[in-house]
């Protein structure tokens, strides 16, 4: 499929040859469901922790006889069924992350890329490079060219000035190729990604 190519002052640069196997594909949101709840899933800290009735501070006496009392038997203080008493099976810290093959995952960026295009939130950009690192200038042509929540995704490596100049602006999220992933194409309005960039998915996702 062609795509045109756009500069950063917004002028067109030509267009460019898109592989229909990376942004030509019927996406499919059982594939991208799987792979943001696999994202999500190894993201989480899982550092909930509770005490246990070994681990709250009381004493281990028995409150009181075990019979003659007129009420239920019970041991320590120390048991779930008492005020501050430990928690039976609460969570413990732990990980969340489960496993997912690496072909699935590649497939689901496929299918994101698609999702994209397919949506027509797919910009080409000749390439993301600044001469100064100018959050002002940046914002003013994100402003112009209409970008509200973007994603870029660039080559191998990301120009040091226009990552310093995007750094400062929210709306703008910069990543080289290795870091492109489903769940944050998904988030953003608009997907940007430079000539080099697109050369850099096809051949990770050959």
């Amino acid at each position: 499929m062609k795509a045109d190519v756009i500069k950063l002052d917004g002028g067109k640069a030509g267009s460019i040859d898109l592989n229909d196997a990376l942004f030509g594909l019927e996406p499919r949101a059982d594939i991208l469901h799987r792979v943001v709840r696999w994202q999500r899933a190894k993201a989480q800290a899982g550092t909930h922790s509770t005490l246990g009735r070994s681990d709250v501070s009381y004493s281990t006496k028995k409150i009181y006889r075990q019979k003659g009392t007129g009420g239920a038997r019970h041991g320590d203080k120390g048991a779930p069924i008492f005020r501050h008493g430990g928690i039976y099976k609460g969570p413990v810290p732990r990980s969340h992350a489960h496993d997912l093959p690496k072909k699935f995952r590649a497939l689901g960026l496929r299918h994101a890329l698609s999702a994209k295009a397919k949506a027509g939130e797919l910009i080409i950009l000749d390439a993301a490079t600044m001469a100064d690192a100018k959050t002002s200038s940046l914002a003013k042509m994100a402003k112009e060219l209409g970008w509200k929540r973007v994603l870029i995704i660039d080559g191998a490596e990301i120009d040091g000035n226009f990552a310093l100049a995007a750094r400062n602006i929210d709306t703008i999220d910069v990543l080289p190729t290795m870091g492109a992933n489903v769940y944050d194409i998904l988030k953003r309005d608009q997907l940007v990604i430079t000539k080099a960039g697109v050369e850099a998915l096809e051949a990770r996702l050959k």
